[in-house]
C-alpha cells in the first residue's frame, strides 16, 4: 500500500491504537472471523447512531449544516464501510482456501505458478500482492477525501463568518443577539464538517487497517509455503509455533 496515505491525520491515529497494526487478531483466525470481527464493529457504530438519533444528535447536525457536507461525510463512509464488509468477506474466502488447501484462489494460483519451471517467484508474489491489496487503495483515498471534505466545511464556515464580520458597519446593541446568531453559523459549519470529517476518517481507518493486516498475513503465509513445502502455518507467527 502506498505510504503516502498514512499521513493522514486520522490514519496516523489509528495506527497507534492498542493491537490495529498486529498481523491477525485471535479472532480473525476463525473461520469469517474478518468479516465477524466487522460486523460486530458496525454493530457497536449502528448502536451509537441510533443512540444519537434518539438524543436529535441528527436533527440538530442537519439542521446547523446548510451546506450538506457532514451528509455527503456520512454517506461516504457508509458506502465505504459497507465495501469493507463486502472485502472482509472476500478476504476471510481466501484464507480459508488456503487453510484447507484448495486448488483455487489467489494463493492458490501464486503457488502453481512459482513452481513451474523457470518461473518468476518475485513477478507471482507482486500479482499476488496487488490481489490482496490493490483494492485497498481507492478506499484508503476516499478515507482521505473524508478528511479533505471536512477542511472544505472549515473553509467555508470561516469564510461565511469572515464576510458576515466585513459587512458590519456598525455595532448596535440593540442587534446584538441576531448578529451573534449569524457569526456563530459559519462558526457553527466549520466545528460540525470538521468533527464529523475526523471521526469518520479514524473510523473508516481503522476498518481498512485490520484489512491490510490480514492480507499481509495472507501473502506472507503464501509466501512461506511456497518457499518450504513442509505445511502452512500462520506468518505472522513465530517458526516453531
Amino acid at each position: 500500500m502506498n505510504t503516502s496515505t498514512h499521513r493522514m491525520f486520522g490514519a496516523l491515529l489509528v495506527r497507534r491504537l492498542p493491537g490495529a497494526t498486529q498481523p491477525t487478531l485471535n479472532v480473525e483466525r476463525a473461520d469469517q472471523g474478518l468479516f465477524l470481527l466487522w460486523l460486530a464493529y458496525m454493530g457497536l457504530l449502528v448502536f451509537a447512531a441510533w443512540l444519537l438519533w434518539r438524543a436529535g444528535a441528527w436533527h440538530r447536525l442537519v439542521e446547523a449544516d446548510p451546506t450538506h457536507l457532514t451528509l455527503v461525510i456520512v454517506v461516504l463512509f457508509i458506502g465505504c464501510s459497507l465495501w469493507a464488509g463486502r472485502r472482509a468477506w472476500d478476504l476471510g474466502r481466501q484464507r480459508s482456501a488456503l487453510d484447507a488447501g484448495q486448488a483455487q484462489g489467489w494463493s492458490s494460483e501464486f503457488l502453481q505458478g512459482s513452481a513451474r519451471p523457470g518461473a518468476d517467484r518475485a513477478s507471482w508474489l507482486q500479482v499476488l500482492g496487488e490481489r490482496a491489496h490493490g483494492p485497498h487503495e481507492m478506499a484508503w483515498w476516499l478515507n482521505g477525501i473524508q478528511l479533505k471534505l471536512g477542511l472544505l466545511g472549515k473553509v467555508i464556515g470561516f469564510s461565511i463568518l469572515a464576510l458576515q464580520l466585513g459587512q458590519m458597519d456598525s455595532f448596535d446593541p440593540s442587534q446584538s443577539a441576531q448578529l451573534l446568531k449569524s457569526l456563530t453559523g459559519g462558526l457553527g459549519i466549520a466545528l460540525l464538517t470538521t468533527v464529523t470529517g475526523l471521526t469518520g476518517n479514524i473510523l473508516l481507518g481503522l476498518q481498512l487497517m485490520r484489512l491490510d493486516r490480514f492480507a499481509d498475513a495472507l501473502v506472507a503465509d503464501a509466501l512461506a509455503l511456497s518457499l518450504t513445502n513442509e505445511g502452512l502455518r500462520d506468518g505472522d507467527r513465530p517458526a516453531d509455533s
